[in-house]
């Protein structure tokens, strides 16, 4: 069986033109399947990497909705919860580069690394940051996509909080989880609240907390929310995984769309693949015959049209992956990453994806072939060697 399926795989070198320019053309459709199947994998890597033992508080309304600073004792005092620590979405720009969109924070310095501890940060920065008023510290992406190193001073123009903010960075950081993205920018919240007047004096945007027991999770979070129930603004307390969910509910649409578009380029790829072995069944006709004549069995002609089939979804299964793997990663993904951090934190194909894809490479050519390898199989061997062309 192995050398009669190396004898149908030689017939791929017959018209080395054709060959390639179905396996190009299948490797680009397998790029976009994994491109697209990667997005999906990517924006839900949040919730996926979440911590079990963290808890989100915001607005009870919407995440955009600030809920008062002084929320955060009173959320501290909760039996079951070991830290709490609070951020702002700040939403600046730098002035030169107005169309660079990365995550900018303003958070409680004091307790941010201790209830985000995938953010890591050699200890003499951390000391630097915490005794800067005005210091900064940045994912290393971010830093390497701007040319920001220790030492440098920044500027950011405000949008949310309007006016030129000055910072200095004092640390560079890494993520030790792929659930933290390496593109964001923290900064001390008191900085920015001395500075802001009226609605915007002494709110903030969310609460993160730790918790003790995660078996607890839902307890303690009902247990925050019931404090503020009767006060002008009410939260909702949930797991930081629940959170994620909730945020990515608003692209559902979007994301739906993306995983049936990402069939249909399958669908695409079986026409290519299956016109092409249709073709050379088409050519092969009289050979086919010939082999009937001399002895072979309807099946032997069957097995020849399928395992050339196999051999074309082999070739184009790993053609497509290594081609894939290059653009995903080292193009598509890096750019996500630095531009885009906030939504995709890690964006690379996965091994399970990437064999995936070439499992339906091999199974869309063999199905592909059945029905001419059929037809193939029951042609009459006399009408086929009186064919001319």
């Amino acid at each position: 069986m192995i050398r009669l399926f190396l004898i149908a795989a030689r017939n791929l070198r017959r018209s080395w033109f054709r060959t390639i320019f179905t396996v190009a053309g299948a490797a680009v459709a397998l790029t976009a399947f994994l491109m697209l199947r990667t997005v999906l994998w990517a924006w839900n890597i949040g919730a996926e990497y979440a911590q079990q033992d963290r808890l989100a508080t915001r607005h009870k309304v919407s995440f955009v909705m600030p809920i008062p600073k002084k929320y955060i004792e009173d959320i501290r005092q909760v039996p079951g919860i070991k830290a709490s620590s609070y951020a702002n979405w700040f939403g600046a720009r730098v002035p030169s580069k107005p169309d660079e969109f990365f995550g900018n924070m303003a958070v409680e310095s004091q307790t941010f690394l201790d209830v985000m501890d995938e953010v890591q940060i050699p200890p003499e920065d951390k000391a630097r940051w915490l005794a800067d008023k005005k210091g900064a510290i940045v994912g290393k992406v971010l830093a390497k996509k701007m040319g920001w190193k220790i030492g440098d001073k920044v500027v950011l123009e405000g949008t949310i909080y309007p006016g030129d903010w000055e910072f200095m960075i004092d640390g560079i950081y890494a993520s030790s989880r792929k659930s933290m993205d390496e593109s964001s920018f923290f900064f001390h919240w008191d900085y920015m609240n001395e500075v802001v007047t009226g609605a915007n004096k002494d709110q903030i945007g969310w609460v993160m907390s730790r918790i003790g027991d995660v078996n607890r999770s839902g307890e303690i979070s009902q247990a925050v929310d019931r404090i503020f129930d009767e006060r002008d603004t009410q939260t909702a307390t949930m797991s930081e995984r629940a959170m994620q969910v909730s945020f990515m509910a608003g692209f559902s649409a979007i994301l739906s769309g993306l995983e049936y578009v990402s069939f249909i380029i399958l669908l695409i790829m079986l026409l290519i693949l299956g016109n092409t072995i249709s073709m050379g069944v088409r050519e092969r006709t009289r050979e086919y015959a010939v082999l009937r004549a001399i002895g072979f069995e309807p099946w032997h002609v069957r097995f020849f049209v399928v395992a050339e089939a196999l051999a074309l979804g082999i070739a184009s299964g790993i053609v497509g992956v290594v081609f894939g793997y290059l653009v995903v990663n080292n193009v598509v993904g890096r750019a996500l990453e630095e531009n885009m951090g906030a939504w995709f934190p890690y964006f690379r194909v996965q091994p399970g994806t990437a064999a995936v894809a070439v499992l339906f490479a091999i199974g869309l050519a063999v199905g592909a072939s059945l029905i001419p390898a059929r037809q193939a199989a029951r042609v009459s061997v006399i009408d086929a060697l009186r064919r001319v062309g």
